[in-house]
């Protein structure tokens, strides 16, 4: 088994665990699915949205291909998250750079997430949980760049792999109340 698959038994092990909470039990759980997708790099987020919203996921979800949020949205979005759910735990999804042997891998953070980090944008902190999927690696050469050399399958099947281990948690979730 690879680093890859390894990070999706444990993502949906560990999705499952934080929804199974009792700190957490009484709270909305919104999915935040940050990207967009003008770049294939940053369209991990609006890809794993629209696959959650196809497979009905009792979640909210916010971010898909069809209304992605991204640098332009993002405050306002919080902002709508903030007014219509009193008590939230939001779980924020975005692509990242990382080592070469964590390509396609998942990994999910305590904490809120930094969008915009790889290509030092100033955006909000968010989430109480991040998931982040490693959509290609850090090399000397401009971050952009690597965010637009990254190869469509990758995208597409960690956002299958995600989308799949949120849906496979839910499913242990309901079985658990």
């Amino acid at each position: 088994m690879n680093s890859a698959e390894q990070s999706f038994i444990k993502l949906t092990s560990d999705l499952a665990h934080i929804m199974q909470t009792k700190e957490y039990e009484h709270r909305d759980i919104i999915f935040l699915c940050i990207g967009s997708d003008r770049s294939i790099g940053d369209s991990l987020g609006p890809l794993v949205g629209t696959m959650l919203k196809e497979k009905k996921v009792p979640f909210e979800v916010y971010g898909t291909l069809e209304t992605p949020i991204h640098a332009f949205n993002l405050e306002d979005t919080l902002k709508k998250i903030t007014k219509r759910f009193k008590k939230s735990l939001i779980i924020s999804i975005d692509a990242s750079l990382g080592d070469e042997d964590h390509v396609g891998a998942a990994f999910l953070k305590k904490g809120p997430v930094v969008p915009g980090k790889a290509l030092k944008k100033l955006l909000p902190k968010t989430g109480d949980f991040h998931i982040t999927g490693v959509v290609n690696y850090v090399d000397p050469l401009p971050s952009t760049q690597f965010l637009n050399d990254t190869r469509l399958y990758i995208v597409r099947n960690l956002a299958l792999a995600i989308s799949e281990a949120v849906y496979q948690a839910s499913l242990e979730n309901v079985q658990h109340l």
